[in-house]
């Protein structure tokens, strides 16, 4: 049988997973009957709520006899290392571009991989139904950002489809359009080089993703390089120490639409998935038993953000989590590192673990898992990871693009040079402005709410790592100290009403609390001690107007995200899967001083 490889790669929100649901229904429906739900490959919860591609994940359809194997990857720079390592896996992809923001920050990322790798883009330029597209422009923005990172001749020459993958159309010509993909699935087929196959020679697969199942166990994904192996056949498992294990190869799958379809042998130019190898780890080869041979280890950029976690240890610890311990948090760490290759654990302490990923959503991803999972966590505030560099103190620097009603461009670009941000480019576009910084990732960090409310809510921020650069010194990211609360037990609606003028609540009336915890934002710098546990005291002398109704604001609703941005360096988030509360490190207010 023939193949072809291909990932889709593109920024966060320019249509990769619509675009696969497309290319499945429009192949299933012909050949096999298969229903599609919308975004089918965003299978995660999370995935689905927010509405973006977290895990890499793969899929195939058949066009004309040729089976072509898709990768659906994210477009977040927080999950590169998904990118980067299924990128090993394919012979060539599709680069979307929205017809009118153009290539953004991730497009540059996933892209310069791709062509790192020496894999030749397609270039899709989607949503062009848009009012403000733009193709022309785009297509020469797209070509500029190729040259700029060194594509070579062959690259650069690239074909171009226009798409609406939401109406599932693609086609060669604007003034040509056509109501399906064909043109696409065309394309692929020519450009898109086929894999070398030689199925006589020794065995060899690279394991680029891991899953689990419940009744097979561990399942390894990979593209097979050369060789076939098959179903109850031995294979040496080469780790990454060197050493070596002889495992069976239980059952191999191939896919198809969604499906994992068993079969008794899988060979080379597939990318497959083979249960029983239990104990294969990411970057691993699983090769012939009698001439094995090593493919190379796959390296992922490093993390620059760290957390702390630690089990929780507030006074309402234990009352909603099923695992509360710091061995149920090491055993769930150890788990997931296996499967997460960006990330990084390591003990500090028998209770504490510093956790390093590649920025605050690839971390506060991970916690919502963890706890939704009935785990009791809680951490500290993110810190950007330190280098020395030729003696020098150097921190991790983000490329940033914002794109703004322009009456709003001169207070946002006021505020990021406050927080050393330098102004790398900018240009109009229509009645907004889109404007690049380079500064340094601490500084973005609680940002993301005071630019949503400085711009009304219009504006899109997107950033992505941009490499190491000398420590710009300090700078301030919070203004405001934090109303803690100095009473144990419920909080009372009177009392609330009472501090109102002096800051922002998070609480409702009746929420309980306890000595320590964080209840709100204080108007002024300080921190400050307040008691919501106050009730009006009720005597038998009062005139009939005197209990008039108590009119609250509506507290602040805090997201795991907005908790993270929120607190400083004594302050903890505490994660129940009930709940999420902010603390002060130090509960006792005399001991704080």
């Amino acid at each position: 049988m023939e193949y072809r490889n291909i990932a889709i790669i593109a920024h966060v929100d320019h249509g990769k997973t619509t675009l696969v649901d497309g290319l499945l229904k429009q192949t299933l429906k012909l050949g096999h009957g298969e229903e599609i739900a919308e975004r089918a490959m965003d299978s995660n919860d999370l995935e689905k709520e927010r509405g973006i591609t977290i895990l890499a994940k793969n899929t195939a359809v058949e066009y004309k006899g040729v089976k072509i194997n898709i990768v659906d990857t994210p477009g977040h720079a927080d999950f590169g290392g998904e990118v980067e390592r299924v990128l090993g896996m394919v012979d060539g992809c599709l680069l979307l571009v929205d017809a009118a923001e153009g290539p953004m920050p991730q497009t540059r990322f996933v892209l310069r991989k791709a062509l790192e790798l020496g894999l030749k883009p397609i270039v899709v330029i989607n949503k062009i139904d848009r009012q403000d597209a733009r193709p022309e422009e785009v297509v020469n923005l797209t070509f500029d950002l190729m040259a700029e990172l060194g594509a070579n001749d062959d690259q650069l020459d690239f074909p171009i489809l226009y798409a609406i993958s939401r109406e599932g159309k693609a086609f060669k010509e604007l003034d040509n359009p056509r109501d399906d993909f064909q043109e696409l699935f065309e394309m692929v087929l020519e450009k898109i080089p086929a894999p070398v196959v030689d199925l006589e020679a020794p065995f060899q697969m690279l394991v680029t993703n891991l899953d689990y199942s419940e009744y097979l166990g561990r399942i390894v994904l990979g593209r097979v390089q050369r060789g076939q192996v098959k179903k109850g056949e031995f294979v040496n498992l080469m780790h990454k120490d060197g050493t070596m294990s002889k495992t069976r190869v239980v059952q191999p799958f191939t896919h198809l639409g969604l499906r994992r379809i068993e079969v008794d042998t899988v060979g080379a130019g597939d990318i497959v998935a083979l249960a029983g190898i239990e104990d294969a780890q990411i970057g691993e080869t699983i090769a012939d038993l009698a001439d094995p041979e090593a493919l190379p280890i796959i390296t992922v950029d490093e993390p620059t953000v760290s957390m702390t976690f630690q089990p929780n240890t507030s006074p309402f610890a234990g009352k909603d989590g099923k695992y509360v311990t710091s061995r149920h948090l090491n055993d769930r760490l150890k788990r997931e590192v296996m499967t997460n290759v960006s990330l990084k654990v390591e003990e500090v302490r028998p209770d504490e673990f510093i956790v390093s990923g590649r920025g605050e959503l690839h971390l506060s991803i991970l916690l919502e898992t963890m706890r939704r999972e009935g785990y009791e966590i809680q951490v500290g505030s993110p810190q950007v990871i330190i280098r020395e560099i030729d003696g020098e103190k150097h921190e991790p620097v983000e490329h940033l693009v914002v794109d703004v009603p322009e009456q709003h461009a001169s207070t946002v670009i006021g505020v990021l040079a406050s927080r050393k941000g330098q102004m790398v480019n900018m240009e109009p576009q229509g009645t907004r402005t889109r404007i690049e910084f380079k500064i340094p990732s601490r500084a973005l960090f609680g940002f993301r709410t005071q630019f949503l409310s400085m711009t009304q809510g219009e504006g899109i921020m997107s950033h992505i790592f941009d490499g190491y650069a000398p420590w710009a010194g300090e700078i301030k990211v919070r203004q405001n100290g934090s109303l803690v609360s100095m009473e144990d037990g419920p909080a009372f609606a009177y009392s609330i009403w009472k501090l109102q003028d002096r800051g922002s609540f998070f609480i409702d009336p009746a929420t309980e609390v306890y000595i320590g915890m964080i209840v709100g934002e204080n108007a002024r710098e300080q921190d400050m001690n307040v008691n919501v546990c106050k009730n009006k005291k009720l005597t038998n002398v009062r005139s009939s107007g005197a209990d008039e109704a108590l009119t609250l604001t509506p507290p602040r609703r805090l997201t795991l995200e907005d908790a993270l941005e929120y607190i400083s360096d004594d302050e903890l988030v505490e994660l129940t899967p009930k709940n999420i509360r902010l603390r002060k490190k130090v509960l006792n207010p005399s001991m704080r001083k």
